[in-house]
């Protein structure tokens, strides 16, 4: 036993070592990860990961919020299996396609509203994101309104890492690296009751928060506001639910 531990150590500290010469983890403090080490994953069943050193974890996040059907799955692992070695990667430029992203796209578009009838695939939220911001600002292009350029979003909201998708959230700390927001992106009050409800009801507060859009359209102009983007519940912002109220105020 005392060999076998001694073993998962050298292992750990081996990973430890090369984690600190050349990974860069997102979203944290380098320095202080390297002095305590990184927590490293080896492997996965069910709802469960077990580190390198044998320690058995629930995985209450589901990897980063992604991993919805657990760990492990044989159909999906032999899914994945046939579909490499029939063909692992091939671009949709080009006037090409294939046909899992053909499929897919079909099966996505049965499931979503009936006007919902596209869909573009990108690798990350992030990379969404930013081609959401691109695509707005063309779709009024080619609706012959040139000015429609602003995007409205929340204080504290969570949209990605990159330029466009940081400047679209509303976290200040994220607003402090690169210069963010970039131009042409406004930000107004979230939806959170408990924290900025100020001795109003849940209903009076989510009728208020929802009145800083409008507030926010006339201050911009209508004529310069091409959309509002908005996370259903913020998620990285502290999973705040907004009052019955807010989203279904016209």
């Amino acid at each position: 036993m005392q060999d076998a531990l001694t073993q998962q150590q050298q292992k750990l500290d081996s990973l430890q070592t090369a984690d600190k010469q050349h990974f860069i983890h997102p979203f944290t403090d380098s320095k202080g990860l390297a002095e305590k080490g990184t927590r490293v994953i080896e492997r996965a069943e069910g709802v469960y990961l077990w580190d390198v050193m044998g320690h058995k974890l629930l995985d209450g996040m589901a990897g980063l919020w992604c991993v919805n059907v657990g760990y492990g799955r044989q159909s999906i692992v032999d899914a994945v299996a046939k579909q490499m070695q029939q063909l692992p990667f091939y671009n949709s430029f080009f006037q090409c396609s294939h046909p899992p992203a053909i499929e897919l796209a079909q099966k996505i578009a049965s499931l979503a509203p009936n006007h919902m009838n596209n869909v573009f695939f990108t690798g990350s939220g992030s990379e969404s994101n930013d081609t959401n911001l691109r695509m707005v600002r063309r779709y009024w292009d080619l609706k012959g309104k040139p000015s429609k350029k602003t995007i409205i979003s929340r204080d504290n909201a969570y949209h990605g890492s990159t330029v466009a998708g940081a400047s679209l959230g509303g976290m200040s700390g994220m607003h402090e690296q690169g210069d963010l927001p970039i131009p042409g992106v406004v930000h107004i009050v979230q939806p959170y009751w408990y924290g900025e409800g100020k001795g109003l009801s849940p209903e009076e507060f989510g009728l208020q928060a929802a009145q800083a859009l409008e507030a926010k359209i006339l201050e911009v102009g209508e004529d310069n506001v091409a959309a509002f983007i908005a996370e259903p519940f913020q998620g990285a912002g502290g999973v705040i639910i907004p009052p019955s109220t807010y989203l279904t105020r016209n």
